[in-house]
């Protein structure tokens, strides 16, 4: 039980590490959001403007909890 305890938050890492590179990289944020909108495009996912607002916003409110935690 142990080792996947540890699997999943390897993955977690990961996934979090994957999301907050994209989205803090220096480009625009609007090609950063149309990157993000063909990756979900391509696993069936679509979303209009504002749900890709949406998306991002509480992208970015997660990757700001994990980096600096509420005591």
């Amino acid at each position: 039980m142990k080792a996947l305890n540890y699997l999943a938050a390897f993955i977690g890492g990961i996934a979090i590490g994957g999301v907050a590179g994209i989205l803090l990289a220096p480009e625009k944020g609007s090609d950063t959001r149309e990157r993000i909108a063909e990756a979900l495009r391509k696993r069936g996912i679509r979303l209009d403007r504002k749900e890709m607002d949406a998306l991002v916003d509480d992208i970015t409110e997660e990757l700001q909890n994990v980096a600096a935690p509420e005591e």
